[in-house]
């Protein structure tokens, strides 16, 4: 197949719209089932990159979980603790290596993650299956699908869901373009490799950058490589747990990135993980009210009573005391950033998430500002020498 004819493009009023190899050669995909769009192929193209980096520079399966063209998750395929099985809803599963990376990309960040788009570096296998047939999902891309995998990914969406099988051994031309308004852009590949080598330059006081350090730095740089700029990712045991994209601001991309990596560890909490659910609310349900009492408001959803339609009692309030008392105990938090961090303000707000590494291009006229603020917490920051910028 040389060329795809699409629905439309990015919105319905924008026809024709097709995906094609400019050099007439045929495509690297072969869609086994549904019709995926024009944003569909955006997102498993971009997130099949990721996951077969992320596979290359660790050595382990790896999932990605993407909304508009940026990932809302990425993981490794580490195995998950009963706490994690519990607040990824997977504590009734069989999981394989692959299921349990796809768990951590699309838990992370469960309601960013709804309706996503999922890109798998191994063949898809049962397991994995089973856990994106019961999430609400566009499609997934992956080098391959088992015949049971396909048996259950059929029963998604009447079996209109979109399943794409790439092929693995594709490598794209060295030169990319694009068009703006009827101009060309033409430039060279992102061919960056994150590896042990670009963390080696340690810039602070603290020199010591453990193993599993190492692979959430890596995680959180390739995650950045294909996430919309400005961008922060937070990383911890194996998976991206905060990515702010798309900022102006650094700091805002350090705060919207922290406050999701908040809630990830807020979730884990025993008086969350002990919410009295009703029996028969759904998950998607479920996370939006996770999300709800963990917030600013909630206080004032329990002065109007909104709390019955999906609480079999009313839950005491989570106050900011408690959760902050809470928060002081996430350690060991991994942060990338795709771009140098301008001032100091960046590492204070990363060490309210319990950022311990660190790793950025480094270059400001501030970088002494910025290393000062490390050395005061104690961290170890890494200049990588890199941006990575992606629009």
């Amino acid at each position: 197949m040389k060329e795809l004819e699409l629905k439309y493009g990015c919105n319905p009023n924008q026809k024709p719209s097709r995906i094609f190899m400019s050099d007439g050669s045929e495509l690297p995909i072969e869609v086994l089932m549904g019709k995926p769009g024009y944003i569909n192929f955006l997102d498993a193209f971009n997130g099949w990159q990721l996951v077969k980096e992320l596979k290359e520079a660790t050595g382990l399966p790896a999932a990605t979980s993407f909304k508009h063209v940026s990932p809302a998750g990425a993981a490794v395929g580490l195995p998950l603790d009963e706490t994690l099985r519990k607040i990824y809803w997977v504590d009734d599963e069989e999981l394989s290596p692959l299921a349990c990376a796809y768990a951590r990309a699309r838990g992370a960040d469960r309601m960013s993650s709804f309706g996503d788009f999922i890109a798998l570096s191994d063949v898809c296998d049962k397991d994995t299956a089973k856990l994106i047939r019961r999430e609400v999902s566009d499609g997934v891309i992956a080098p391959g699908f088992t015949d049971e995998a396909l048996e259950l990914l059929a029963q998604k969406k009447k079996g209109n869901y979109n399943v794409i099988r790439i092929d693995e051994s594709y490598v794209p031309a060295e030169l990319e373009r694009k068009q703006v308004y009827g101009i060309t852009f033409e430039q060279g590949r992102q061919n960056l490799k994150i590896d042990d080598a670009l963390l080696s330059n340690i810039v602070t006081e603290n020199k010591n950058m453990p193993k599993e350090a190492v692979i959430d730095l890596k995680i959180a740089l390739i995650t950045l490589k294909y996430t919309q700029s400005n961008s922060v990712c937070f990383a911890k045991g194996g998976q991206a747990i905060g990515i702010g994209a798309g900022q102006q601001s650094r700091v805002h991309c350090t705060r919207l990135a922290g406050s999701k990596a908040d809630n990830w560890f807020l979730r884990q909490c025993p008086k969350v993980l002990e919410l009295p659910f009703k029996d028969d609310i759904k998950r998607p349900d479920r996370d939006n009210a996770i999300d709800v009492y963990i917030g600013e408001e909630y206080e004032d959803l329990l002065a109007e009573g909104a709390w019955q339609r999906v609480f079999t009692e009313k839950p005491a309030v989570f106050t900011r005391e408690e959760k902050r008392a809470w928060l002081d105990k996430m350690t060991d938090v991994a942060l990338g950033s795709d771009a140098f961090f301008p001032f100091s303000d960046n590492i204070d707000r990363a060490k309210k998430s319990g950022v311990k590494y660190i790793a950025q291009p480094g270059g400001s006229v501030r970088d002494d500002l910025v290393i000062e603020s490390c050395n005061k917490y104690g961290m170890s920051m890494a200049f990588t020498g890199i941006r990575l910028f992606h629009h």
